[in-house]
């Protein structure tokens, strides 16, 4: 007992604030796992590790303590690839075991902890068997590809009661909490209209180009899984999935997560009462994607509006920034975004609101993992800083915003029965049909 309070003395000082944490490597911690007992270690296994799955392990291998047991991938090629890369950082990759069935990763009983990094189709169906492998897990956002899937997820971690956190790691970030204070202390006056907005320049449809044979080494197969089949395409395959309602729902759902998160916080805001959404194919419409590359969205609250304004291809956004949330009030605006806030004075306003540029001065997705951790330890739950429940609220409401665009109607949300007033939208978007044999969750 002495020794693991002294262990837990020692990773507290390590961790305090998130910025030491974020400057050291993962060899400078693996000199420092090695001086922890093994009953306080942690062991992760990570599914699907080409992108956010590999950065959250790479987070994670920072925290003393946690050690990775297992990865899975249905591309071999980022198996090898990742396997040689944990080598480089002093890992004894003899001790880590590589599964192309993320089933088989869940049969491993050492593991404690499961990441699911996979695309958005795949979210629900391996948390909720990962909760019901007895595993505690961190899930990437969107949590759910719909709303029926957001709202299994959060059963099944109250079923299993196990600690499951959703991958917004915005929330562990410092400026966006004081950012949302300020709003919340009443300085900006009555606020209106909270203007969310999306430009991303780097992000571009691919060509379309001819289907052909999935590459060497991958399981083309198990990376549909309940998608619907289709033939093998490039251009909609690892990172451009996301582009494509099958597997996911554009930027809605990428970064809408993250954005309309803090819209919705600021305002301590539950769920619209209605939802208008306007957009299409404008700018690059010969490429290969479905979902909109311009879409604006209307959000109806009780007290004040809420716009979704999305673009790819382009930077050029809102107060001169490619992404952000304006908090419009009578006496200013608040612009804040993940390079930091500040509030703009309203000139006509005789009680001005004002504020210098405040930056970022922490990791967020360092803090998101040292906070996943302390809450896998001490059990409560409560202190998760984006649990299930909070990602599932956010993923809904973007998956709102994409119902009204591809259904072409203004809708309206009976709150009560947790559904749409149009019982045909209801039935044709609230889930996504699970194919090739597998279910969808019963919980």
């Amino acid at each position: 007992m002495m020794h693991r309070r002294r262990f837990l003395q020692q990773a507290g000082t390590l961790l305090a604030g998130g910025t030491v944490l974020s400057s050291l490597d993962n060899k400078t911690f693996a000199i420092f796992k090695n001086r922890i007992a093994p009953s306080d270690q942690l062991r992760v296994g990570a599914i699907g590790i080409n992108g956010m799955g590999w950065a959250n392990l790479m987070a994670a291998l920072k925290v003393p303590g946690v050690n990775v047991a297992a990865l899975c991938d249905v591309d071999k090629n980022v198996l090898d690839k990742r396997m040689a890369e944990l080598a480089k950082n002093n890992i004894d990759t003899s001790k880590v075991k590589t599964y192309g069935d993320y089933r088989k990763l869940l049969e491993q009983k050492d593991i404690d902890i499961v990441i699911v990094g996979t695309p958005d189709h795949w979210h629900a169906l391996q948390m909720v068997e990962a909760c019901e492998a007895g595993k505690d897990v961190y899930v990437e956002k969107p949590v759910g590809n719909s709303i029926a899937e957001c709202r299994c997820m959060v059963a099944a971690q109250q079923r299993y009661n196990k600690v499951v956190q959703a991958g917004q790691w915005q929330r562990s970030q410092q400026h966006f909490k004081d950012a949302v204070d300020y709003v919340q202390s009443g300085k900006l006056g009555m606020i209106r209209t909270v203007k969310v907005w999306c430009y991303q320049g780097w992000m571009r449809p691919q060509p379309v180009v001819p289907d052909s044979n999935p590459p060497a080494g991958v399981d083309y197969a198990s990376w549909l899984g309940p998608a619907p089949k289709r033939p093998f395409n490039a251009s909609r395959f690892h990172f451009n999935f996301r582009w494509f309602w099958d597997y996911a729902g554009g930027l809605m759902t990428d970064w809408g997560v993250h954005l309309l998160d803090y819209a919705l916080l600021g305002m301590q805001a539950d769920v619209p009462k209605s939802i208008a959404a306007l957009g299409g194919k404008f700018a690059y419409p010969d490429l290969s994607q479905e979902t909109p590359d311009t879409l604006t969205t209307l959000y109806e609250f009780d007290k004040f509006n809420l716009v979704w304004d999305s673009a790819m291809g382009i930077d050029n956004g809102s107060y001169g920034r490619n992404h952000g949330i304006a908090y419009i009030g009578n006496n200013g605006t608040l612009v804040l975004n993940r390079g930091g806030w500040e509030v703009l004075e309203e000139p006509q306003s005789t009680n001005k609101a004002s504020k210098s540029f405040v930056k970022p001065a922490d990791n967020g997705l360092d803090k998101h993992w040292v906070n996943f951790i302390d809450v896998v330890k001490s059990r409560k739950t409560e202190n998760l800083n984006c649990s299930i429940q909070a990602g599932a609220h956010v993923a809904t409401v973007a998956q709102m915003g994409n119902i009204s665009f591809r259904s072409g109607q203004r809708l309206v949300w009976d709150k009560e029965k947790e559904r749409f007033t149009d019982e045909k939208v209801n039935s044709q978007f609230l889930a996504k049909e699970y194919n090739n044999g597998y279910k969808m969750p019963k919980v």
